[in-house]
């Protein structure tokens, strides 16, 4: 049975946008080689990617051709060959058609199909975007938070998640802290409904 984790670079007040448009990669971000690694290591040990439109269509316009970019570094160009590679599902209510390995769910049952996908999925499914992610915590299918934490308070701009209910407590599962001060949090959602 499967896990949803939501995977996500955020600044120290959680925003993971400062400027509308920045495309997931605002130059607050201090990704280097070394995080990129990880990336690319995390994103290797999912079964599936389960991606809100925008977030989907900022990785459709970028990692299918950098693969190929050798002016790249090798970390990002493997993270290309891992993104278009991974079977996606790919959330939205107006495409009916992707390419990369992608399949597209939709409609009033989305939370649903999604709930039957991590059912019948083994591993960990990569979630990718805001809206997303806080349906999943709605209806209480999201089971881990994948925290990428940069040292910069936004002040502004889209946050982790849209408004919720109520708090949501969750617990400390793995840290890691990388040498450019960027800090990994996973974090286990309690409540989360067992498969």
């Amino acid at each position: 049975m499967g896990r949803f984790a939501y995977w996500m670079n955020v600044s120290l007040d959680l925003r993971i946008e400062h400027e509308p448009g920045e495309q997931g990669g605002g130059d607050w971000m201090r990704i280097d080689d070394e995080v990129h690694r990880e990336f690319n290591a995390r994103a290797r040990a999912l079964s599936a990617l389960v991606q809100g439109r925008v977030m989907y269509e900022i990785m459709e316009s970028y990692w299918p051709q950098a693969r190929h970019d050798d002016s790249l570094p090798d970390v990002a160009r493997e993270y290309g060959e891992i993104w278009t590679g991974l079977p996606k599902v790919l959330v939205s209510h107006v495409r009916d058609e992707a390419a990369h390995n992608t399949r597209i769910i939709g409609g009033k049952d989305a939370i649903e199909q999604l709930a039957a996908l991590r059912a019948s999925t083994e591993g960990t499914i990569g979630v990718g975007g805001a809206t997303l992610a806080t349906q999943l915590l709605r209806a209480r299918l999201l089971d881990d938070l994948l925290l990428f934490v940069h040292p910069v308070i936004a002040g502004a701009g889209r946050p982790l998640f849209d408004e919720l209910d109520h708090p949501l407590e969750l617990d400390l599962a793995d840290h890691r802290t990388f040498t450019n001060g960027v800090a990994l949090h996973r974090y286990t959602v309690r409540g989360a409904i067992p498969c």
